[in-house]
Protein backbone atom coordinates (compact mmCIF):
# COMPACT_ATOMS: atom_id res chain seq x y z
CA UNK A 1 0.00 0.00 0.00
CA UNK A 2 2.26 2.54 -1.35
CA UNK A 3 -0.77 5.11 -1.59
CA UNK A 4 -2.86 5.56 1.39
CA UNK A 5 -5.72 3.22 1.34
CA UNK A 6 -9.06 4.25 1.00
CA UNK A 7 -11.71 3.65 3.75
CA UNK A 8 -12.97 1.00 2.09
CA UNK A 9 -10.62 -0.77 0.78
CA UNK A 10 -9.37 -1.23 4.69
CA UNK A 11 -12.77 -2.00 5.33
CA UNK A 12 -12.48 -5.02 3.08
CA UNK A 13 -9.53 -5.93 3.61
CA UNK A 14 -10.39 -6.07 7.75
CA UNK A 15 -13.45 -8.43 6.39
CA UNK A 16 -10.64 -10.42 4.48
CA UNK A 17 -7.99 -11.06 7.69
CA UNK A 18 -11.42 -11.85 9.96
CA UNK A 19 -11.94 -15.63 9.48
CA UNK A 20 -8.07 -16.24 10.56
CA UNK A 21 -7.96 -13.74 13.03
CA UNK A 22 -10.71 -15.34 14.75
CA UNK A 23 -9.33 -18.81 14.46
CA UNK A 24 -6.21 -17.21 16.76
CA UNK A 25 -8.31 -15.77 18.65
CA UNK A 26 -10.15 -19.02 19.67
CA UNK A 27 -6.84 -20.75 20.04
CA UNK A 28 -5.31 -18.03 22.47
CA UNK A 29 -8.48 -18.43 24.32
CA UNK A 30 -8.01 -22.31 25.22
CA UNK A 31 -4.87 -21.93 27.13
CA UNK A 32 -6.06 -21.18 30.75
CA UNK A 33 -3.52 -18.35 31.50
CA UNK A 34 -5.30 -17.66 34.77
CA UNK A 35 -2.65 -15.38 36.11
CA UNK A 36 -3.95 -15.77 39.78
CA UNK A 37 -3.68 -19.48 39.63
CA UNK A 38 0.09 -20.80 40.43
CA UNK A 39 -1.09 -24.38 39.50
CA UNK A 40 -1.60 -22.69 35.80
CA UNK A 41 1.69 -20.75 35.55
CA UNK A 42 3.00 -23.28 32.81
CA UNK A 43 -0.67 -22.10 31.04
CA UNK A 44 0.61 -18.32 31.37
CA UNK A 45 3.91 -19.43 29.81
CA UNK A 46 2.15 -21.07 26.85
CA UNK A 47 -0.18 -17.95 26.35
CA UNK A 48 2.96 -15.91 26.08
CA UNK A 49 4.64 -17.92 23.82
CA UNK A 50 1.74 -18.45 21.83
CA UNK A 51 1.27 -14.67 21.48
CA UNK A 52 5.22 -14.18 20.72
CA UNK A 53 4.58 -16.83 17.50
CA UNK A 54 1.90 -15.10 15.99
CA UNK A 55 4.08 -11.62 16.05
CA UNK A 56 7.11 -13.26 14.47
CA UNK A 57 5.05 -14.68 12.43
CA UNK A 58 3.69 -11.59 11.11
CA UNK A 59 7.66 -10.34 10.13
CA UNK A 60 8.27 -8.58 13.51
CA UNK A 61 12.60 -7.80 13.69
CA UNK A 62 12.30 -8.60 17.16
CA UNK A 63 10.14 -10.84 19.38
CA UNK A 64 11.08 -11.28 22.86
CA UNK A 65 9.27 -12.68 26.04
CA UNK A 66 10.62 -11.01 28.98
CA UNK A 67 9.98 -11.03 32.68
CA UNK A 68 11.02 -8.37 35.79
CA UNK A 69 10.92 -9.60 39.42
CA UNK A 70 9.76 -12.85 39.07
CA UNK A 71 6.93 -11.51 37.44
CA UNK A 72 4.80 -12.86 34.77
CA UNK A 73 6.01 -13.52 30.76
CA UNK A 74 5.19 -10.43 28.83
CA UNK A 75 6.02 -9.86 25.27
CA UNK A 76 7.61 -7.47 23.56
CA UNK A 77 8.04 -7.26 19.76
CA UNK A 78 9.07 -4.13 17.49
CA UNK A 79 8.21 -3.80 13.56
CA UNK A 80 9.77 -0.74 11.79
CA UNK A 81 7.85 1.00 9.39
CA UNK A 82 8.16 4.29 7.48
CA UNK A 83 11.39 6.72 8.03
CA UNK A 84 10.64 9.38 10.09
CA UNK A 85 6.84 7.49 11.21
CA UNK A 86 5.64 7.73 14.50
CA UNK A 87 6.25 4.69 17.08
CA UNK A 88 3.04 3.19 18.04
CA UNK A 89 2.92 1.20 21.25
CA UNK A 90 -0.15 -1.36 21.13
CA UNK A 91 -1.14 -3.05 24.49
CA UNK A 92 -3.32 -5.52 25.79
CA UNK A 93 -2.72 -8.41 28.36
CA UNK A 94 -2.85 -11.91 27.63
CA UNK A 95 -3.67 -13.47 31.38
CA UNK A 96 -6.73 -13.79 32.41
CA UNK A 97 -9.63 -14.08 35.00
CA UNK A 98 -10.01 -17.52 37.21
CA UNK A 99 -13.14 -19.02 35.86
CA UNK A 100 -14.95 -19.94 38.87
CA UNK A 101 -17.73 -21.87 38.76
CA UNK A 102 -18.00 -24.17 35.88
CA UNK A 103 -21.92 -24.40 36.53
CA UNK A 104 -22.26 -20.69 36.35
CA UNK A 105 -21.55 -21.28 32.09
CA UNK A 106 -23.76 -21.61 29.74
CA UNK A 107 -20.95 -23.13 27.73
CA UNK A 108 -17.61 -24.67 28.30
CA UNK A 109 -14.91 -21.54 30.09
CA UNK A 110 -11.92 -22.14 27.90
CA UNK A 111 -13.79 -23.58 24.64
CA UNK A 112 -15.24 -20.47 22.88
CA UNK A 113 -18.66 -20.84 21.64
CA UNK A 114 -20.53 -18.80 19.36
CA UNK A 115 -24.15 -17.99 20.43
CA UNK A 116 -26.71 -15.19 19.22
CA UNK A 117 -23.31 -12.83 17.54
CA UNK A 118 -21.49 -13.65 20.59
CA UNK A 119 -18.75 -15.41 21.46
CA UNK A 120 -18.24 -16.75 24.95
CA UNK A 121 -15.56 -17.73 26.99
CA UNK A 122 -13.24 -16.42 29.81
CA UNK A 123 -10.76 -13.94 28.02
CA UNK A 124 -12.44 -13.59 25.06
CA UNK A 125 -13.02 -10.05 25.43
CA UNK A 126 -10.45 -9.23 28.06
CA UNK A 127 -8.41 -9.27 26.71
CA UNK A 128 -7.52 -11.80 24.22
CA UNK A 129 -9.75 -9.77 22.20
CA UNK A 130 -7.22 -6.76 22.60
CA UNK A 131 -4.43 -8.57 21.13
CA UNK A 132 -6.99 -10.06 18.60
CA UNK A 133 -8.26 -6.73 17.86
CA UNK A 134 -4.26 -5.59 17.22
CA UNK A 135 -2.99 -8.54 15.18
CA UNK A 136 -5.90 -7.55 12.66
CA UNK A 137 -4.57 -3.82 11.66
CA UNK A 138 -0.88 -5.63 11.68
CA UNK A 139 -2.64 -7.89 9.21
CA UNK A 140 -4.60 -5.38 7.38
CA UNK A 141 -1.31 -3.70 6.18
CA UNK A 142 0.87 -6.58 6.23
CA UNK A 143 4.88 -5.34 5.53
CA UNK A 144 3.56 -1.96 4.33
CA UNK A 145 2.83 -0.21 8.08
CA UNK A 146 2.32 2.93 8.08
CA UNK A 147 3.98 3.50 11.49
CA UNK A 148 6.70 1.17 13.46
CA UNK A 149 4.74 -0.71 15.98
CA UNK A 150 5.86 -1.94 19.52
CA UNK A 151 4.01 -4.76 20.71
CA UNK A 152 3.69 -4.75 24.54
CA UNK A 153 1.24 -7.60 25.32
CA UNK A 154 1.61 -8.35 29.75
CA UNK A 155 0.87 -11.27 31.45
CA UNK A 156 -0.07 -10.56 34.76
CA UNK A 157 -2.58 -7.68 34.45
CA UNK A 158 -5.43 -9.74 36.08
CA UNK A 159 -3.23 -10.16 39.44
CA UNK A 160 -2.04 -6.40 39.69
CA UNK A 161 0.42 -6.09 37.36
CA UNK A 162 2.88 -5.74 40.28
CA UNK A 163 6.18 -6.27 38.35
CA UNK A 164 4.88 -3.82 35.51
CA UNK A 165 6.76 -0.59 36.70
CA UNK A 166 9.71 -2.89 36.92
CA UNK A 167 9.19 -3.99 33.07
CA UNK A 168 8.60 -0.66 32.04
CA UNK A 169 12.45 0.71 33.46
CA UNK A 170 13.90 -2.12 32.32
CA UNK A 171 13.00 -1.92 28.77
CA UNK A 172 12.16 2.21 28.86
CA UNK A 173 14.19 2.65 25.25
CA UNK A 174 12.26 -0.29 23.59
CA UNK A 175 8.53 1.00 24.65
CA UNK A 176 9.40 4.35 24.21
CA UNK A 177 6.79 5.85 22.04
CA UNK A 178 5.08 9.05 20.52
CA UNK A 179 0.80 7.11 20.73
CA UNK A 180 0.19 3.96 23.07
CA UNK A 181 -2.98 2.41 22.38
CA UNK A 182 -4.36 0.53 25.58
CA UNK A 183 -7.07 -2.04 24.85
CA UNK A 184 -8.46 -2.56 27.94
CA UNK A 185 -11.53 -0.85 28.41
CA UNK A 186 -14.95 -0.73 26.14
CA UNK A 187 -17.40 1.21 23.82
CA UNK A 188 -20.50 3.16 25.78
CA UNK A 189 -22.84 0.50 23.99
CA UNK A 190 -23.23 -1.52 20.92
CA UNK A 191 -23.03 0.93 17.75
CA UNK A 192 -21.26 3.55 20.18
CA UNK A 193 -17.69 4.06 20.50
CA UNK A 194 -15.76 5.39 23.21
CA UNK A 195 -12.58 7.05 24.29
CA UNK A 196 -11.88 6.09 27.82
CA UNK A 197 -10.03 9.59 29.20
CA UNK A 198 -10.71 8.87 33.11
CA UNK A 199 -10.44 5.80 36.09
CA UNK A 200 -11.03 5.92 39.28
CA UNK A 201 -8.01 4.84 41.69
CA UNK A 202 -8.31 2.10 44.81
CA UNK A 203 -7.85 1.56 47.87
CA UNK A 204 -7.89 -1.34 49.63
CA UNK A 205 -8.04 -1.73 54.14
CA UNK A 206 -8.61 -3.74 56.20
CA UNK A 207 -9.71 -2.39 59.51
CA UNK A 208 -10.45 -4.47 63.28
CA UNK A 209 -12.47 -3.58 66.00
CA UNK A 210 -11.81 -5.26 68.77
CA UNK A 211 -13.49 -4.64 72.42
CA UNK A 212 -12.69 -7.58 74.02
CA UNK A 213 -9.12 -9.75 75.17
CA UNK A 214 -11.91 -12.82 74.73
CA UNK A 215 -15.37 -14.16 74.70
CA UNK A 216 -18.10 -13.76 77.29
CA UNK A 217 -21.42 -14.70 77.99
CA UNK A 218 -23.74 -12.36 76.44
CA UNK A 219 -26.57 -12.81 79.16
CA UNK A 220 -23.79 -12.41 81.95
CA UNK A 221 -21.96 -8.68 80.61
CA UNK A 222 -24.29 -7.73 77.41
CA UNK A 223 -25.87 -4.20 78.37
CA UNK A 224 -22.53 -2.99 79.92
CA UNK A 225 -19.27 -4.63 77.71
CA UNK A 226 -19.71 -3.31 73.84
CA UNK A 227 -19.42 -6.39 71.54
CA UNK A 228 -17.69 -5.79 68.36
CA UNK A 229 -19.81 -6.91 65.83
CA UNK A 230 -22.20 -3.54 67.15
CA UNK A 231 -19.19 -1.37 67.63
CA UNK A 232 -17.76 -2.23 63.79
CA UNK A 233 -21.66 -1.98 62.43
CA UNK A 234 -21.09 1.61 63.91
CA UNK A 235 -17.86 2.58 62.10
CA UNK A 236 -19.07 1.45 58.75
CA UNK A 237 -22.64 3.35 58.91
CA UNK A 238 -20.44 6.05 59.77
CA UNK A 239 -18.85 5.55 56.45
CA UNK A 240 -21.88 7.84 53.77
CA UNK A 241 -24.51 9.99 54.60
CA UNK A 242 -28.26 9.52 54.86
CA UNK A 243 -28.24 9.99 50.98
CA UNK A 244 -25.59 7.11 50.69
CA UNK A 245 -22.62 9.54 49.95
CA UNK A 246 -19.15 8.56 51.09
CA UNK A 247 -18.71 10.76 54.42
CA UNK A 248 -15.35 10.57 54.51
CA UNK A 249 -14.18 14.25 54.43
CA UNK A 250 -11.05 15.51 52.15
CA UNK A 251 -11.77 13.35 48.98
CA UNK A 252 -11.61 14.77 46.12
CA UNK A 253 -14.67 14.82 43.77
CA UNK A 254 -15.27 16.19 39.86
CA UNK A 255 -17.54 16.58 37.03
CA UNK A 256 -18.72 14.29 34.45
CA UNK A 257 -19.23 14.36 31.29
CA UNK A 258 -22.88 14.59 30.07
CA UNK A 259 -24.14 11.96 29.07
CA UNK A 260 -27.16 10.22 29.51
CA UNK A 261 -27.78 6.93 31.32
CA UNK A 262 -31.19 5.39 30.95
CA UNK A 263 -33.19 3.92 33.98
CA UNK A 264 -33.61 0.62 32.41
CA UNK A 265 -30.17 -0.05 31.13
CA UNK A 266 -28.91 0.97 34.61
CA UNK A 267 -31.06 -1.61 36.08
CA UNK A 268 -30.10 -4.63 33.57
CA UNK A 269 -26.75 -3.97 33.52
CA UNK A 270 -26.46 -3.46 37.14
CA UNK A 271 -28.79 -6.26 38.05
CA UNK A 272 -30.65 -4.40 41.09
CA UNK A 273 -33.73 -5.11 42.41
CA UNK A 274 -36.87 -3.45 41.00
CA UNK A 275 -37.38 -1.70 44.36
CA UNK A 276 -33.97 -0.53 45.50
CA UNK A 277 -32.96 2.95 45.46
CA UNK A 278 -30.06 4.58 43.91
CA UNK A 279 -27.42 5.68 46.48
CA UNK A 280 -25.41 9.43 46.27
CA UNK A 281 -26.17 12.65 45.12
CA UNK A 282 -25.40 14.10 41.53
CA UNK A 283 -25.67 12.91 37.92
CA UNK A 284 -25.84 9.10 37.51
CA UNK A 285 -22.48 8.99 35.63
CA UNK A 286 -20.64 11.55 38.52
CA UNK A 287 -21.76 9.14 41.23
CA UNK A 288 -19.91 6.17 38.84
CA UNK A 289 -17.02 7.79 37.33
CA UNK A 290 -15.93 10.83 39.04
CA UNK A 291 -17.05 10.37 42.93
CA UNK A 292 -15.52 8.48 45.47
CA UNK A 293 -17.29 5.58 46.34
CA UNK A 294 -16.69 3.14 49.52
CA UNK A 295 -17.94 -0.73 49.26
CA UNK A 296 -17.48 -3.68 52.33
CA UNK A 297 -16.33 -6.73 50.26
CA UNK A 298 -15.71 -8.97 52.85
CA UNK A 299 -16.35 -9.62 56.97
CA UNK A 300 -14.95 -11.39 59.42
CA UNK A 301 -17.57 -12.92 62.29
CA UNK A 302 -19.04 -15.54 63.59
CA UNK A 303 -21.55 -17.71 61.21
CA UNK A 304 -25.47 -17.13 62.25
CA UNK A 305 -26.01 -20.85 61.95
CA UNK A 306 -24.34 -22.42 65.30
CA UNK A 307 -23.62 -19.01 66.72
CA UNK A 308 -23.43 -19.16 70.89
CA UNK A 309 -24.64 -16.57 73.07
CA UNK A 310 -21.22 -14.98 73.62
CA UNK A 311 -20.19 -11.38 72.74
CA UNK A 312 -17.76 -11.47 69.89
CA UNK A 313 -14.14 -9.93 70.93
CA UNK A 314 -13.10 -8.72 67.59
CA UNK A 315 -14.40 -8.24 63.80
CA UNK A 316 -13.09 -7.36 60.75
CA UNK A 317 -14.07 -5.93 57.47
CA UNK A 318 -12.76 -5.43 53.85
CA UNK A 319 -13.23 -1.76 52.83
CA UNK A 320 -12.60 -0.83 48.90
CA UNK A 321 -12.41 2.60 48.36
CA UNK A 322 -12.69 3.89 44.76
CA UNK A 323 -11.11 7.12 44.66
CA UNK A 324 -11.94 10.06 41.83
CA UNK A 325 -9.83 11.03 39.42
CA UNK A 326 -7.50 14.19 40.66
CA UNK A 327 -7.31 12.86 43.66
CA UNK A 328 -3.97 10.60 45.17
CA UNK A 329 -3.55 7.19 47.06
CA UNK A 330 -1.77 8.77 49.51
CA UNK A 331 -4.89 11.53 50.18
CA UNK A 332 -7.42 8.76 50.15
CA UNK A 333 -5.34 6.50 53.21
CA UNK A 334 -4.74 9.50 55.19
CA UNK A 335 -8.56 10.93 54.90
CA UNK A 336 -10.23 7.71 55.64
CA UNK A 337 -7.70 6.17 58.44
CA UNK A 338 -8.58 9.68 60.10
CA UNK A 339 -12.21 9.29 59.48
CA UNK A 340 -12.33 5.59 60.95
CA UNK A 341 -10.40 6.42 63.93
CA UNK A 342 -12.60 9.42 64.64
CA UNK A 343 -15.87 7.26 64.25
CA UNK A 344 -14.88 3.83 66.38
CA UNK A 345 -17.17 4.25 69.71
CA UNK A 346 -17.11 3.72 72.93
CA UNK A 347 -13.13 3.45 73.01
CA UNK A 348 -12.92 0.29 71.30
CA UNK A 349 -9.22 -0.36 69.72
CA UNK A 350 -8.98 0.03 66.01
CA UNK A 351 -6.15 -1.88 63.40
CA UNK A 352 -6.03 -0.18 59.67
CA UNK A 353 -4.04 -2.26 57.58
CA UNK A 354 -3.86 -0.70 53.83
CA UNK A 355 -3.94 -3.57 51.52
CA UNK A 356 -2.90 -2.59 47.94
CA UNK A 357 -3.71 0.71 46.20
CA UNK A 358 -3.84 2.20 42.85
CA UNK A 359 -3.87 5.65 41.60
CA UNK A 360 -6.52 7.15 39.78
CA UNK A 361 -6.54 8.38 35.96
CA UNK A 362 -7.51 11.43 33.95
CA UNK A 363 -6.40 11.85 30.10
CA UNK A 364 -6.36 15.26 28.65
CA UNK A 365 -7.13 13.32 25.25
CA UNK A 366 -6.38 16.14 23.20
CA UNK A 367 -3.82 16.67 20.45
CA UNK A 368 -3.39 15.33 16.77
CA UNK A 369 -3.55 11.77 18.03
CA UNK A 370 -6.60 11.89 19.76
CA UNK A 371 -8.21 13.47 16.81
CA UNK A 372 -7.09 11.36 14.81
CA UNK A 373 -8.96 8.39 16.99
CA UNK A 374 -11.93 10.37 17.24
CA UNK A 375 -12.14 10.24 13.36
CA UNK A 376 -10.93 6.57 12.79
CA UNK A 377 -13.94 5.76 15.23
CA UNK A 378 -16.18 7.94 14.01
CA UNK A 379 -15.59 6.31 10.39
CA UNK A 380 -15.47 2.85 11.93
CA UNK A 381 -18.93 3.19 13.46
CA UNK A 382 -20.56 4.78 10.18
CA UNK A 383 -20.60 8.11 11.50
CA UNK A 384 -21.04 7.93 15.30
CA UNK A 385 -18.48 9.98 17.23
CA UNK A 386 -16.61 8.22 20.16
CA UNK A 387 -18.03 9.16 24.27
CA UNK A 388 -15.22 10.10 25.94
CA UNK A 389 -16.09 7.95 28.60
CA UNK A 390 -15.37 7.77 32.66
CA UNK A 391 -15.25 4.31 33.96
CA UNK A 392 -15.62 3.58 37.53
CA UNK A 393 -13.10 0.46 38.19
CA UNK A 394 -8.99 1.05 38.09
CA UNK A 395 -6.40 0.38 35.53
CA UNK A 396 -3.72 1.36 38.17
CA UNK A 397 -1.40 0.52 35.27
CA UNK A 398 -2.54 3.49 33.06
CA UNK A 399 -0.84 5.73 35.36
CA UNK A 400 2.41 4.16 35.18
CA UNK A 401 2.18 4.82 31.75
CA UNK A 402 1.56 8.21 32.23
CA UNK A 403 4.32 8.48 34.78
CA UNK A 404 7.10 6.63 32.05
CA UNK A 405 6.24 7.99 29.13
CA UNK A 406 4.95 11.76 30.03
CA UNK A 407 5.21 12.81 26.19
CA UNK A 408 3.31 10.38 24.81
CA UNK A 409 -0.46 10.32 23.81
CA UNK A 410 -2.27 7.56 25.42
CA UNK A 411 -5.42 5.84 24.16
CA UNK A 412 -7.60 3.97 26.05
CA UNK A 413 -9.80 1.84 23.64
CA UNK A 414 -11.36 -1.58 24.05
CA UNK A 415 -13.89 -4.30 22.85
CA UNK A 416 -16.18 -4.65 25.70
CA UNK A 417 -19.71 -3.92 26.27
CA UNK A 418 -22.10 -3.13 28.66
CA UNK A 419 -23.00 -6.78 28.40
CA UNK A 420 -19.56 -8.17 27.93
CA UNK A 421 -19.66 -10.01 31.26
CA UNK A 422 -15.78 -9.42 32.04
CA UNK A 423 -14.81 -11.37 34.94
CA UNK A 424 -17.87 -13.29 35.52
CA UNK A 425 -19.54 -16.09 34.02
CA UNK A 426 -20.46 -15.92 30.51
CA UNK A 427 -17.72 -13.65 29.63
CA UNK A 428 -18.61 -12.64 26.02
CA UNK A 429 -17.09 -11.08 22.48
CA UNK A 430 -19.67 -9.15 20.81
CA UNK A 431 -18.78 -10.05 16.96
CA UNK A 432 -19.71 -7.47 14.87
CA UNK A 433 -18.54 -4.69 17.78
CA UNK A 434 -15.37 -6.60 17.36
CA UNK A 435 -15.29 -6.11 13.61
CA UNK A 436 -15.65 -2.34 14.22
CA UNK A 437 -13.15 -2.34 16.98
CA UNK A 438 -10.20 -4.28 14.53
CA UNK A 439 -12.09 -1.38 11.62
CA UNK A 440 -11.19 1.72 14.23
CA UNK A 441 -7.39 0.62 14.69
CA UNK A 442 -6.47 -0.27 11.38
CA UNK A 443 -8.14 3.65 10.64
CA UNK A 444 -6.19 4.81 13.36
CA UNK A 445 -2.97 3.39 12.13
CA UNK A 446 -3.25 4.88 9.11
CA UNK A 447 -4.13 7.95 10.43
CA UNK A 448 -1.42 8.34 12.61
CA UNK A 449 1.08 7.46 9.87
CA UNK A 450 0.27 10.74 8.30
CA UNK A 451 1.74 12.83 11.54
CA UNK A 452 5.02 13.60 12.26
CA UNK A 453 7.11 10.58 14.69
Amino acid sequence: MTNRPTTDELRAKVTEVLPALRKDLEDLIRIESVSADPARAAEVQRSAEAVAELFRAEGFGTVDIVSADGGAPAVIAHKAGPEGAPTVLLYAHHDVQPENDHADWDSAPFEPTERDGRLYARGAADDKAGIAAHLGALRVFGDDLPVSVTMFIEGEEEVGSESLPALLREHQERLRSDVIVIADSGNWDIGEPALTTSLRGLVRADIEVRTLTHAVHSGMWGGLVPDSLIALSRVIASLHDDEGNVAVAGLHSGPAADVEYPEERLRAESGALPGVQWIGSGSTVARLWTKPALSITGLDAPKVEGASNTLVPAARAKISLRIAPGDTTQNAVERLREHLEANVPWGAELTFTVVDTGEATQIDATGPAYDAAREAFTEAWDGTAPVDMGVGGSIPFIAEFLEAFPQASVLVTGVEDPDTRAHGANEGLHLAEFERVVLAETLLLARLGTLEG
